[in-house]
C-alpha cells in the first residue's frame, strides 16, 4: 500500500494560530473521510504554548464544518520534527528556518502549497476576507496532497 511511509504528518506555520490549525483540522477530516489512518499534528515556529486558535480562523473553519475550539498552540520542537514522516510549511522562509533547526529533515519538509498554491498567505489579524482566502488556499493544497498521499 502506497501510504505506509506516511503515518505522521506535521503542519507548521508561524504562530500555530491560523494556518496550521486550519490545515491540521482539514487534513484530519479529509483523511478520516477517506478511511486513512495518518496522525496529524501542528506547531508554530514562533508559537506560544496553549493559545487558542485565532477567532476569525475559528469562525471561517466553523462555516466549513471544522471545529477549532479545542486547539492549543505549541512551539515546534526537534522531537516533533523527528516524529513526522512529512512536514508541511506555509512559506519558503519557514522551510529554511526548519531546516536550520533540523538539517536531517531536508527530505521531508515541503510547502503545503507545493502542488497547488505555492506560499499560503498569513491571515492573522487581517480580517474575514484574508481568513476566507487562506481557507481556500489551504483547502486546494490539502486536496492536492491527499491525491498523492
Amino acid at each position: 500500500e502506497r501510504n505506509l511511509m506516511f503515518r505522521h504528518l506535521l503542519v507548521v506555520c508561524t504562530g500555530n494560530l491560523c494556518r496550521s490549525p486550519l490545515a491540521e483540522a482539514l487534513l484530519r477530516a479529509r483523511l478520516a473521510r477517506a478511511g486513512r489512518t495518518i496522525e496529524v499534528a501542528s506547531a508554530g515556529l514562533m508559537a506560544g504554548l496553549r493559545y487558542p486558535a485565532d477567532e476569525t480562523t475559528c469562525l471561517v473553519a466553523a462555516e466549513h464544518g471544522l471545529d477549532l475550539s479545542a486547539h492549543e498552540s505549541r512551539p515546534i520542537e526537534p522531537e516533533l520534527i523527528r516524529w513526522a514522516d512529512l512536514v508541511l510549511v506555509m512559506e519558503q522562509a519557514q522551510r529554511r528556518e526548519l531546516l536550520d533547526m533540523a538539517p536531517t529533515a531536508a527530505g521531508k519538509v515541503y510547502l503545503l502549497g507545493h502542488w497547488s498554491e505555492g506560499e499560503i498567505t498569513d491571515p492573522y489579524r487581517r480580517g474575514r476576507d484574508a481568513g476566507e482566502a487562506a481557507y481556500a488556499q489551504i483547502e486546494a493544497a490539502v486536496e492536492a496532497w491527499l491525491a498523492r498521499l
